[in-house]
């Protein structure tokens, strides 16, 4: 799968001054009217680097101290933490039973056997095997879903944003125990077949016409995992929960107190613990994508796992990370790594023009850079009120 690594958020027990507190409460209407409707979205699944298991069991360790935050009830809630995906997945739920939450599990499992381009019965496995003999793969409701959302990400980032990427991202091989710069000709010769406009879908059948081409929905995938987790859980009447999908974090209404929770973006190449700011929100999405999870140095340069696709090498500007807060946890993954690979100009303006969708840009100097939507109050970050 694409490489493009979530990094860490962690849950904070830090609480914010009540004035702060109170217009946060009034901020989180968030407006409903995501980027892609009809479309709940994802992000990486597949080869994931031993370090990002690493991170993301640290990241569930946090999550099961959501009690440390203001959790009146221990005795109401549930948490289990699976491992699909390669990484951790961590699910605490309020006023819910062990057949719901086990239920969950169920469903990652289900997707997991979908997405993986590294199970072979998977329906992204077939398409790219199949298409190396021009033959249509017909696939589930779920995966056309997920192609066309990768599509639209691909759309309005100008092509940043590429599903096709998969051979690039194996000969990088960042989740490998020693990973190097591959030669300039096997990159130049995989990035001539990396083009999103050569998936072809006719109803639930789906080929790849450059037989080249490999499709890996990491950069998505996650993210649409726990909208769909979301969306069952609504279903069944639970409001209030964290899904963390290996860093991805998607929250269920409010603490069971109805207060905030505190999320904290990790500070680049800082400490586990080491966070830049506190996102106090509720119902809402938060994801990051950062070059500082997964990445090496060779010659003295330091190597990152989000890839430039027109060059085949990692992306060169002047982040650090991008955080996107929003409704739907596919938007995160998908416009995080998009809004990055766009820079801060052209990133900012593509988050600008979304409704319902704000992001905060880290540049190298350590320098916040906020959306319109948010502010920042004694290093907490929350949506502005709208009157």
């Amino acid at each position: 799968m694409n490489t493009t690594k979530k990094s860490k958020l962690i849950i904070k027990s830090l609480k914010p001054d009540k004035s702060d507190k109170d217009k946060a409460d009034k901020s989180n209407n968030f407006n409903n009217s995501n980027i892609f409707n009809n479309i709940n979205r994802i992000n990486n699944i597949g080869n994931f680097s031993k370090y990002f298991t690493i991170f993301s069991l640290i990241i569930s360790l946090f999550t099961c101290m959501i009690s440390l935050t203001g959790c009146s009830d221990k005795k109401s809630s549930v948490s289990d933490t699976g491992f699909y995906f390669d990484t951790a997945v961590t699910i605490t739920l309020y006023n819910a039973n062990e057949t719901t939450l086990k239920e969950c599990f169920k469903i990652c499992d289900k997707y997991e056997k979908l997405f993986s381009n590294t199970i072979e019965s998977s329906d992204i496995s077939k398409i790219n095997a199949n298409s190396k003999s021009e033959k249509y793969t017909t696939v589930s409701n779920e995966t056309i879903e997920l192609i066309k959302a990768g599509i639209h990400y691909g759309d309005i980032s100008n092509g940043k944003f590429d599903i096709t990427i998969g051979y690039l991202s194996e000969l990088w091989n960042f989740s490998g125990d020693s990973p190097k710069v591959p030669d300039n000709t096997s990159i130049e010769n995989i990035i001539t077949h990396i083009d999103y406009n050569n998936i072809s879908i006719n109803g639930n059948e789906v080929l790849l016409t450059d037989s080249e081409a490999k499709l890996d929905l990491g950069g998505i995938a996650k993210g649409y995992i726990a909208d769909k987790l979301k969306e069952y859980l609504k279903k069944q009447n639970i409001s209030k929960g964290i899904i963390n999908l290996g860093g991805n974090i998607l929250l269920i209404g409010s603490k069971p107190d109805n207060s905030n929770y505190n999320i904290g973006l990790q500070k680049p190449f800082g400490s586990d613990d080491d966070v830049i700011a506190i996102v106090n929100a509720n119902d809402l999405s938060i994801v990051t994508s950062g070059i500082y999870e997964r990445y090496f140095y060779e010659n003295d340069k330091l190597y990152h796992h989000i890839l430039n696709t027109s060059t085949g090498y990692p992306e060169e500007n002047n982040l650090l990370a991008v955080t996107i807060i929003s409704k739907s946890s596919t938007d995160g993954d998908g416009l995080s790594t998009s809004a990055y690979l766009l820079g801060l100009e052209d990133g900012m303006n593509l988050i600008e023009s979304i409704d319902g969708v704000e992001a905060v840009f880290i540049d190298k100097d350590y320098k916040l850079h906020l959306s319109s939507g948010l502010k920042l109050k004694d290093n907490v970050l929350t949506l502005k009120s709208k009157e």
